[in-house]
């Protein structure tokens, strides 16, 4: 296993309230740097809005995180600069009109671009055509060292997206995302539409991800036994003294709010308004 260059993930009464109510609320985290996290749950329950905070693309309303050292929300621009995304619906999806290479060969280009931006260097920009074409090659291989075989498709890099499997949208979504050699990688909708097969496939091919060193943070409906797991829609009944506490806040809340037609609890709406929020609905 090589040495994990990833993001230790830890998080304390971490919540998002949104208009119509908490999205999210009381979640605590703590993921050692290569280390795998499920966030499990129906769809609804607030996963994807905990997976966009975990990696600094949505601002939380209570609590902290700390994502490699970096403080959220303060440091959330630092986080998104050392994290990476998988599928994440509405926000990075794959062009079905694209060809795989073609994807691939945008990604490279946007990173170089990037790279290029940071060094601040003309030097970089300049650099030999030789010596480009080999940081390509090492990065596609890189990428595709996550499980994406060109060979196994079925026009190879000149496949279209939207002739893919949905293993491998997902096979692609993530050598995509590894391109940047991302500190904190993360998967939303991981056993979406996959066979029991598929979804054993799919975590191993997580697994790889984490054992190249790089933290995995994956949303799911069920995760597999053995793995680190947390249910945001669980989160605030965690404790006796919890679940009393938010049942007469609720109760409470209930007679206020009646007439109003509006709710103060985890919900679908308030899920949907957080990213609307945010401009990812």
């Amino acid at each position: 296993m090589a040495e994990p260059h990833g993001a230790a993930v830890v998080a304390e009464g971490l919540g998002l309230k949104g208009p119509r109510g908490w999205v999210f609320r009381d979640v605590a985290v703590d993921v050692r740097p290569g280390g795998v996290l499920a966030i499990e749950g129906p769809s609804g329950s607030g996963r994807t809005c905990l997976l966009l905070a975990l990696t600094g693309r949505m601002r939380p309303t209570a609590g902290s995180a700390e994502i490699g050292g970096l403080r959220v929300p303060r440091a959330m621009a630092a986080v998104r600069r050392i994290s990476a995304l998988g599928p994440v619906a509405g926000v990075s999806e794959l062009d079905p009109a694209l060809t795989v290479a073609e994807h691939l060969d945008e990604r490279l280009l946007l990173r170089r671009r990037y790279d290029t931006s940071l060094r601040g260097s003309l030097r970089a920009l300049l650099r030999p055509r030789a010596e480009r074409a080999a940081e390509k090659r090492r990065r596609t291989d890189d990428a595709l060292a996550a499980g994406l075989d060109l060979t196994g498709l079925p026009k190879g890099g000149r496949t279209s997206v939207r002739d893919l499997e949905r293993l491998e949208a997902l096979r692609l979504s993530v050598a995509l995302a590894l391109v940047g050699r991302p500190r904190l990688l993360a998967v939303d909708d991981l056993d979406l539409k996959l066979s029991d097969a598929e979804r054993t496939a799919a975590w191993d091919l997580l697994r790889s991800v984490a054992a190249g060193g790089t933290t995995v943070v994956a949303v799911c409906g069920q995760a597999p036994a053995g793995t680190d797991t947390v249910r945001p829609a669980d989160a605030p009944r965690r404790t006796e003294q919890t679940e009393r506490t938010e049942r007469t806040e609720r109760t409470e809340a209930t007679a206020t709010d009646s007439a109003k037609g509006t709710t103060d609890d985890t919900t679908e709406e308030g899920t949907a308004d957080a990213l609307a929020e945010t401009g990812r609905a």
